[in-house]
């Protein structure tokens, strides 16, 4: 069911020793109730790195990046990467070599509806959902702010949401999602091009 969500905001938490250290972000949506974001869960397998959304009224969204390369991060990337809301896959393509915001912009299908993740900026996103026949569709923007203790995330969402809609937006506070960015894009394609040559002189 669609429904109109208040803005909410979610701070910072953290539980457990430096080998079963927990820690995300968690509040309280009033129309959603409790939502704690998970990232990442703690390392269950080798070379995976997972973060989680759940709570309340919205379906369980897990963000899994798998890889030699999840050694060395701490929160899942948008390579080689798997996304699930409930018991349903959310399919995503990108363009690496967008030049613009709109053109680097992650394309998810989930159930049957389209998405668009843009970055804002480095500490800001927005998830719209492409409008239909039957919907007008929405849009879902998360911003950081603050530092230290006075850190938080502030959600607003434009439009009517369901649980799915705010669980797919939210697990990706807890992706690195420096590739949509103009200079993480080009970070991102300075890698590939070393880790390509790199791998031709062997």
């Amino acid at each position: 069911m669609h429904t109109a969500v208040s803005p909410f905001v979610l701070q910072p938490w953290q539980e457990g020793d430096r080998h079963a250290r927990r820690a995300g972000w968690r509040g309280v949506s009033r129309e959603f109730g409790e939502i704690t974001l998970t990232c990442p869960l703690p390392r269950t397998a080798p070379e995976t790195v997972v973060s989680e959304a759940r709570g309340g009224l919205i379906p369980v969204a897990t963000f899994e990046a798998r890889g030699i390369h999840t050694d060395g991060i701490r929160l899942p990337t948008l390579n080689r990467s798997t996304l699930r809301v409930g018991d349903r896959m959310v399919y995503m393509t990108r363009n690496r070599w967008g030049a613009t915001a709109a053109q680097r912009a992650l394309a998810l299908r989930y159930a049957d509806d389209r998405y668009r993740l843009s970055a804002l900026d480095k500490r800001a996103y927005v998830l719209t959902r492409e409008p239909d026949e039957e919907d007008p569709g929405l849009t879902v923007t998360v911003r950081a702010s603050g530092r230290g203790r006075k850190r938080q995330l502030a959600v607003r969402v434009g439009g009517r949401a369901e649980g799915g809609d705010l669980a797919l937006a939210l697990v990706f506070a807890g992706v690195d999602r420096s590739a949509l960015t103009r200079m993480g894009a080009v970070r991102a394609g300075v890698s590939r091009v070393t880790d390509l040559w790199a791998e031709s002189q062997h």
